[in-house]
């Protein structure tokens, strides 16, 4: 008997778990046997397995083989494990040497040629093996994703052949970073008026805030929404990072030359709650982990499905989703940035100055209805976007601020909140609101009588707090103003000619 123990990484969530294969071939007839909960993809990689070794000029042993995926409580899905299991053959049978195998990670698809096909969920593979001072061995496809890795060590191959030749004297090359080429980003330069939503947009941005806009049809909730990432501070490498790795572990691959950019997801109002949170019998990030640390958009709120929309109320307090099915539970990350759209009415005319609502008041309010009362408590900024006037639309016209101007105030406001408490004002906890944003007595009754005024609950009352201090934070005041708390009150207000409360 001999045996060959190879390692590799399987994909659960955003995590790569450690996965050892062990070969042994033993007498008796030849049979290849395979055990450790294999899906259906990974007990195919025998025949893949065996055409590989053939077409790279190996011997295939007419053997017993007996391959073990360990741990067996851990299910193994794809083909990412091919590569490794051709390897431990391999090895076991004595046409490589087994003693290298130990310093090297494998993942990669083989082809009946011997060639390597890409897989997902590289980066956290490489993340892990760099902690353990491994090489890891990708195919091309994935160079780009391992490089984004910079300390860990990724060599690339193309062929079964070429491994076997590295793990020799041959050194394979190394994967490297590509260049990041940033895409412009839409420029708020392009809004016209709106003076009220520019100022909430860069209020939501130094702070980290969520934000609902709400107006009639083609008066540019849409497009302030897509300016919103150019605002944004840039990402830290952990963030950017972090980022990259749900996004490969989501299938979707990613876009090594962007991987910076903070991203921008605007699902379609159709969409189910299991795409939006995520799920599956083998769970992967939905759209709100794709869009962490960065932007998430839902257009037309009340559209949406009521079901679909209640998923959210955790992800919005926690930043992370937790996706349990019967065979395992994974934990997504999901601190996003949540921008809402919404129409006043079914029509969209509901208080805009032509009157042309024709709309009765139970069918507004059920229109209305559709976003339950405990999801709106968790938006801090309410915002109404009137129609402008045709003149206003004219070339002529002065235009605003563009976004570098703005993200300038916004990136000074954040660095103030990173330095005194290490995160954005909208992720200050409750306990530390004493601290942090401390009132007069005279702003504090002000505060008070507005709570009672407006029915608001205490946790519209702690995000009134939050959005008084990025608008502190924004003029450069260590102590939150009168005004600053009125401001921050006007965006938990009945919005101005449409009656929605918040």
């Amino acid at each position: 008997m001999s045996l060959a123990l190879v390692h590799s990484r399987a994909r659960a969530g955003v995590n790569a778990p450690a996965v050892r294969i062990e070969v042994l071939l033993s007498g008796g007839l030849p049979h290849t046997q395979m055990v450790g909960l294999p899906e259906t993809a990974v007990r195919e990689s025998r025949d893949r397995v065996r055409a590989a070794i053939v077409c790279s000029q190996f011997e295939f042993p007419q053997r017993r083989i007996t391959i073990n995926l360990a741990p067996a409580d851990l299910p193994k899905e794809g083909g990412r494990f091919d590569l490794a299991i051709a390897l431990g053959i391999l090895a076991a049978s004595g046409q490589i040497d087994a003693q290298v195998l130990s310093r090297y990670e494998f993942l990669g698809e083989l082809a009946l040629t011997g060639e390597l096909r890409g897989v997902n969920g590289v980066l956290p593979a490489a993340l892990a093996a760099a902690r353990l001072d491994r090489t890891l061995i990708v195919p091309p496809e994935n160079a780009a994703e391992a490089g984004l890795a910079g300390h860990a060590d990724v060599r690339v191959a193309r062929t079964l052949l070429e491994v076997c030749a590295g793990l020799g004297e041959r050194e394979l090359p190394r994967a490297m970073p590509v260049d990041i080429a940033g895409s412009p980003m839409a420029d708020l330069r392009d809004v016209r008026g709106q003076p009220l939503a520019r100022r909430a947009l860069e209020v939501a941005a130094a702070g980290g805030h969520h934000l609902l806009l709400i107006g009639t049809p083609g008066c540019g909730k849409t497009l302030l929404a897509s300016r919103l990432p150019g605002i944004l501070p840039d990402a830290t490498d952990a963030e950017a990072l972090e980022t990259a790795t749900v996004s490969a572990c989501s299938g979707h691959g990613i876009d090594a030359a962007r991987w910076r950019q903070r991203p921008y997801r605007s699902p379609h109002h159709t969409a189910s709650a299991a795409s939006l949170v995520g799920g599956g019998t083998y769970p992967r990030p939905g759209e709100i982990s794709l869009a962490h640390n960065g932007v998430l958009f839902l257009d037309e709120l009340p559209e949406w499905s009521r079901h679909t929309l209640e998923v959210l109320r955790e992800p919005l307090e926690s930043g992370q989703v937790v996706v349990a099915r019967a065979s395992r539970t994974e934990v997504f990350p999901a601190r996003f940035q949540l921008v809402a759209a919404m129409n006043p009415c079914p029509c969209g005319w509901a208080g805009d100055r032509s009157g042309r609502c024709r709309c009765a008041a139970d069918s507004i309010q059920r229109y209305r209805s559709r976003v339950s009362g405990p999801l709106l408590d968790r938006i801090d900024l309410h915002v109404e976007v009137p129609r402008l006037d045709p003149h206003e639309l004219r070339d002529e016209q002065p235009h605003g601020e563009d976004s570098k101007a703005v993200r300038a105030r916004v990136v000074a406001a954040r660095r103030v909140q990173l330095a005194r408490s290490g995160k954005p004002n909208a992720q200050l906890l409750p306990a530390e609101l004493a601290q942090h944003c401390r009132l007069s007595r005279s702003d504090r009754a002000l505060l008070e009588e507005a709570v009672e005024r407006l029915q608001l609950s205490a946790r519209s009352m702690h995000r009134i707090l939050r959005v008084a201090r990025t608008v502190a934070d924004l003029d450069g005041q260590a102590d939150i103003a009168t005004s600053h708390v009125a401001e921050a009150i006007g965006y938990r207000q009945l919005d101005r000619g449409t009656g929605l409360h918040c």
